[in-house]
């Protein structure tokens, strides 16, 4: 009897963090590791990846990690769990692999367990094996994979659509993807994040247009907000500059180092004497590329408006030019940024959300996977609930049972046994893991409690010295406020604050021995309450006594 579960650790139910198991008896394939970016809520963390124990817990019986292509949604969780678990294998096409080497030597990780694999070559893990589809996306040496087992195929699309005019390391083999279908597909893990739009993706993908007009219409210097790993929108933007006599200035030392791979490489043919140094910056007809973080979206052109960049400034005679539309979860800081520049007097250049979409499957893109693997099952991934059903109703409307759609929360299992689908609800522990900085540890909830009450309401540090052989108070408490109120204009508050803590460490000194746990909480207790009656607010008390 042969047993499959297919679940998420991410990417079911949010646009991100997409991790996707499937089981085959005891042989286990893991498809991406992605990130997601964190909202304003979740205050200074940088970005948010699947908890990733399930890894750690099951290491020997995993085959290994596979990775669609090079965008943080998809392998940006990669380094954070490499760095635990050195001795999973991860399996990338080349430019992909090139990709994430850059991110693991710029966070100092050794890992020797990175295996370049190439489109349409099988890869067998005993009665199992992988295959690797060049699918369609923005970004050169995407693939789908199928996950051939003997109850038939199991097959994960990641990112994808269907545009013809992508040549290249960019064009889907239609052929095999049909081929596969003929053979007996059991479940196609189809993309959600565009399931609501109708039509094709195709030409909507495209931005030339957009391009050259405001290339041709802007007479002097423009600077153009890039996605770097969008590789297929930096092609479309060198291919129009080429038309013209203008020069590419390439701002910061990492975006430079991707450029140049993508130049040395071939994936974009463009003359190299057209790229110019910091001395073509004050150019007029400079087009100038600065790249977005990942983990903070308009980094580097907020440092340029804020005048932080010691070698740009913002021209009211400048146009800058965002050449991605502005996403659910950035909108707030993109409109703020929009709103800065204009300040500036410099023009801005946008891409509508409903006229410029990025390379996600439409509705017919959907269908016309679903026509090509004619799968005997089907599971909605990649997208928010809303997508999910949205796709769903898709592969309903073209002919496949409702009973035969899966749709699925994070750590839902789906359980096929001998090729059947089964009703036994099993469920796999998922959380999310909160990352600020470098550390690949979780924040966790309590840190990210503590930071809204801090910038809520502040601080209060009650400090006070003892003598260690008297206990007599050689210091008396002293008050110090970091964001709660303004002190010189709170002197009577601050002297009360002083007066109730001397009163409760006077209180909680007997006999020559302090009851420091108490005058702690006690101090918390009294403050707080005090704090509350006279400001409405509650400020985090600390309270630190030491003894000398």
């Amino acid at each position: 009897m042969s047993k499959i579960n297919i679940f998420a650790l991410g990417g079911l139910n949010e646009d991100g963090k997409n991790m996707y198991v499937v089981k085959v008896d005891n042989d286990i394939f893991i498809f991406d590791a992605g990130l997601k970016y964190a909202s304003d809520k979740l205050l200074g963390v940088d970005y948010i990846i699947p908890d990733f124990t399930y890894i750690k817990q099951n290491i020997k019986n995993i085959k290994g990690l596979f990775l669609t292509h090079g965008h943080e949604k998809n392998m940006g969780a990669v380094c954070d769990i490499v760095k635990e678990v050195p001795k999973l294998k991860v399996y990338a096409t080349k430019f992909t692999a090139d990709m994430l080497r850059k991110e693991l030597e710029s966070d100092n990780i050794k890992f020797k367990n990175l295996i370049e694999i190439n489109p349409h070559k099988k890869i067998s893990f005993g009665k199992n094996s992988i295959f690797p589809v060049r699918l369609t996306h923005s970004i050169p040496d995407n693939v789908g994979y199928a996950l051939n087992t003997k109850d038939g195929t199991i097959f994960y699309t990641g990112n994808y659509v269907f545009d013809a005019t992508m040549l290249g390391p960019y064009k889907a083999d239609i052929g095999k993807l049909a081929y596969i279908g003929k053979q007996g597909v059991l479940c196609l893990m189809g993309e959600s994040l565009y399931a609501d739009k109708t039509g094709y993706t195709s030409p909507k993908n495209r931005i030339s247009k957009l391009i050259r007009e405001t290339l041709n219409k802007t007479e002097d210097r423009i600077i153009v907000n890039v996605f770097t790993a969008h590789v297929s929108r930096v092609e479309e933007l060198f291919n129009e500059i080429s038309k013209t006599t203008r020069r590419v200035v390439v701002m910061g030392h990492k975006l430079q180092g991707i450029i140049n791979d993508i130049l040395k490489n071939k994936y974009i043919n463009f003359d190299m004497d057209r790229i110019g140094d910091l001395s073509n910056i004050n150019d007029k007809d400079a087009v100038i590329l600065i790249s977005n973080e990942r983990e903070k979206p308009f980094m580097n052109l907020n440092r340029i408006i804020n005048g932080y960049d010691k070698f740009i400034t913002i021209k009211p005679t400048d146009t800058v030019f965002f050449m991605e539309p502005i996403n659910d979860y950035n909108e707030k800081l993109a409109i703020k940024v929009i709103d800065d520049i204009s300040k500036l007097g410099a023009s801005v250049v946008t891409m509508s959300k409903k006229d410029n979409l990025l390379h996600h499957a439409s509705s017919e893109d959907i269908m016309l996977m679903l026509d090509l693997m004619n799968p005997k099952y089907y599971m909605p991934v990649i997208g928010e609930y809303r997508h999910m059903v949205a796709n769903a109703n898709l592969a309903s409307h073209i002919g496949i049972k409702k009973e035969n759609i899966i749709l699925k929360q994070n750590g839902d299992v789906a359980t096929f046994i001998n090729g059947r689908l089964k009703d036994v609800h099993e469920k796999v522990k998922v959380d999310d893991v909160l990352i600020d900085g470098t550390s690949s540890k979780d924040i966790g909830e309590l840190v990210l409690k503590d930071r809204e009450l801090l910038s809520d309401s502040g601080i209060v540090i009650i400090c006070a010295t003892l003598d260690k052989r008297t206990k007599e108070i050689l210091a008396y408490p002293d008050v110090l406020t970091r964001g709660f109120i303004y002190v010189r204009e709170s002197i009577d508050l601050i002297e009360e604050m002083k007066r109730i803590s001397l009163e409760v460490i006077n209180e909680n000194i007997n006999n020559n021995y302090v009851e420091y746990n108490k005058i702690k909480t006690s101090i918390r207790e009294r403050l707080s309450k005090y704090l509350f009656d006279e400001t409405g607010c509650k400020p985090m008390i600390i309270t630190v006594v030491q003894e000398v």
